[in-house]
């Protein structure tokens, strides 16, 4: 028996799903985002006008970067000491959600000095003391508005640190699908990616269960109709809506049963070499689908969904995704440092086997097996493209 929890208070979505701004009670707001992008398309005035008219003062925290570092997190907690904020508003993509979740602790609990603390055997503190959690989706992948986890990176030593709680889960989900239109194509296949994976993972994860089956059907199914729309033409409101969709269902589903290799694997390539979660997910995705295949439970569930997409093989299902949305089918071609991947890859393989995903992926490899996986998805070996 695991107890499930899909969402926080609401979940609001469609269009004038921003308008609930207008109807929280509070004194203080400070929003969270990235870059300029939600300023440029006029959705972070939307978002503070709509607080101002409930009668919130509203301040901004920008400059998160992709994989906020432990010294954002550290700027953005000091930012909320001063401003005292009782509701904190994540803006933007996974890396603006879960920089916003994770300053939103360190503000409630200012005596933590690093995301260790927040670990096992370490108790995870209580929020909500001080303030709750708004998130507001501007991607269609990290699902991170209605997901306890969040990842932060620590340049020095190139690691992610995963860190899930059900404490983190926001407590209002805001899915407006106008805001996605303006993400580039790229950024929609490297998204919508990610939220397949999301669901792929949560459907073969081995605490999978009727509920997380559900929701990661569903996801797969939408994305494999409205992705390839969406990435073709992002004004296609009624896709972009349904990916947003998607991309929730997924983090219900994988919140709740976790992932498993591909986001071990995905984590130890961003933490080393910074490349982007979702490409890191697109291009493991085939990769640990053939490695999974082994187990005979994981290989009747990938037919399942296959069967779902109309496809005989869901292997070559999502080799053919990938190349629709122009994802490589190696890291070589993105990284492009062999020596140091050489030299490194018995860390990112032991990295990857200490990553709590690991626990429920279909297969549970040991280091030599992670090191000959890591070295075949950097060189493409089984798609031919190594020297």
């Amino acid at each position: 028996m695991r107890p499930m929890r899909l969402t926080g208070d609401f979940l609001v979505f469609g269009k004038g799903a921003l308008d609930y701004l207008k109807t929280i009670e509070g004194n203080r707001a400070m929003i969270v985002i990235s870059g300029g992008s939600v300023e440029r398309n006029g959705y972070l005035q939307i978002v503070r006008d709509n607080l101002r008219e409930a009668g919130l003062e509203v301040e901004v925290f920008r400059g998160v970067e992709p994989d906020p570092s432990i010294d954002t997190i550290r700027r953005g907690a000091e930012a909320m000491l001063r401003f005292h904020p009782d509701w904190i508003v994540g803006l933007g993509g996974g890396s603006a959600m879960d920089a916003a979740k994770a300053m939103w602790v360190f503000y409630e609990h200012p005596h933590l000095s690093k995301p260790e603390d927040l670990l096992p055997p370490n108790t995870f503190p209580r929020l909500r003391n001080k303030a709750r959690m708004i998130c507001i989706p501007s991607t269609s992948g990290s699902a991170s508005e209605v997901s306890r986890s969040i990842v932060i990176t620590d340049p020095e030593r190139k690691v992610k640190i995963g860190i899930g709680n059900m404490e983190m889960f926001p407590d209002v989900a805001l899915l407006e699908p106008g805001i996605t239109a303006s993400m580039p194509p790229h950024v929609t296949a490297y998204t919508g990616i990610d939220a397949l994976t999301h669901a792929v993972e949560a459907y073969v994860s081995t605490r999978a269960n009727d509920f997380s089956d559900t929701l990661a059907e569903k996801a797969i199914r939408w994305i494999a109709e409205y992705l390839p729309q969406a990435y073709k033409n992002g004004n296609d409101l009624v896709a972009r809506e349904k990916m947003q969709l998607a991309s929730a269902m997924a983090g219900m589903a994988f919140t709740n049963v976790s992932l498993g290799i591909v986001h071990s694997m995905a984590h130890t390539f961003g933490g080393r070499y910074g490349v982007d979660h979702g490409l890191s997910n697109g291009i493991l995705l085939p990769y640990v689908i053939e490695f999974n295949m082994r187990d005979e439970r994981a290989r009747s569930r990938y037919a399942a969904l296959a069967r779902l997409v109309g496809r005989e093989s869901f292997l070559d299902y999502v080799k053919e995704l990938n190349r629709q949305l122009n994802i490589p089918d190696n890291f070589r071609s993105v990284i492009g440092q062999d020596e140091s991947f050489e030299k490194h890859i018995r860390t990112l393989a032991e990295t990857a086997k200490a990553d709590g995903c690991t626990k429920t992926n279909p297969v549970i490899p040991e280091v030599e097996e992670l090191i000959a996986l890591f070295r075949t998805v950097y060189y493409g070996n089984d798609w031919g493209t190594s020297e």
